[in-house]
């Protein structure tokens, strides 16, 4: 639960993200901590995530005492073996140019917050757009919507077993082969994204999604073997390679 109420705010953009999974909401104050939750509302590795998690109190440099809120507390599953081992996540949002202008300022909370965090046996990571505001967010911002829509089974099990007999296809030829009929491949194409969007049918989320995009089944051997380096990802890695840790690959339930 946060520790403080976020409130409307006509400087920033504020309000609230819904999760599918969880029936919850999430606030945010800015519309980089709006992206950034979209990331790990979608994620499959990510457990659940806090906003506003904690105050920090701290001492500054001319022995005053100040208190900070990290932005994000962010857990992962322990069901499966990638994220079994990786540390709860406290993270602060910021975009670039804030943290270029106020760094004297910001230095001693995100010194007090990495205390804190390995003090606890958690990581502290400040996330910008660089890492954010990526072809992959653009994305999953596209398949979330999908995601809230009632699934069709009948039409789930159809593109299911007609791309099973495939060993990958793209989302015009899939359509191409179950119908002819214009109106019956545009029905059943929400369908499609919602089985991508749920990771049953796999897709490049680095690279723009079209109608000819490659597509594959989400358990197709070969596609995971193609992702097994991203198993090593660990919460001790560098900042570059914990980023990678929040993004969705595949991965084996154990």
């Amino acid at each position: 639960m946060a520790v403080r109420k976020i409130r409307p705010n006509y400087g920033s953009v504020t309000g609230l993200v819904a999760d599918d999974r969880s029936a919850r909401s999430t606030a945010y104050e800015s519309s980089l901590e709006r992206d950034f939750i979209k990331h790990l509302i979608f994620n499959k590795n990510v457990l659940k995530h806090e906003e506003q998690p904690l105050t920090i109190e701290f001492t500054d440099s001319d022995g005053k005492q100040r208190r900070y809120t990290p932005d994000l507390l962010v857990f992962y599953r322990r069901d499966i073996a990638l994220t079994r081992d990786w540390r709860p996540l406290l993270a602060e949002i910021k975009y670039r140019s804030d943290l270029f202008k106020h760094w004297s300022e910001l230095k001693p909370k995100f010194r007090a917050a990495w205390a804190y965090a390995k003090k606890h046996n958690w990581d502290f990571a400040i996330i910008t757009e660089r890492e954010v505001r990526t072809p992959y967010l653009k994305n999953i911002t596209f398949l979330l919507e999908f995601r809230k829509y009632s699934r069709d089974e009948v039409g789930n099990q159809l593109l299911l077993e007609t791309l099973a007999n495939r060993s990958a296809t793209t989302p015009a030829c899939l359509l191409d082969l179950i119908s002819e009929d214009a109106t019956r491949r545009a029905t059943l194409l929400p369908t499609l994204w919602q089985l991508i969007a749920n990771g049953d049918i796999m897709i490049d989320l680095d690279q723009r999604l079209t109608m000819i995009s490659p597509i594959w089944l989400g358990k197709s051997k070969q596609r995971c073997e193609c992702d097994e380096p991203n198993a090593w990802v660990s919460a001790g890695s560098s900042h570059r390679k914990r980023w990678q840790a929040l993004r969705y690959y595949p991965h084996s339930e154990s």
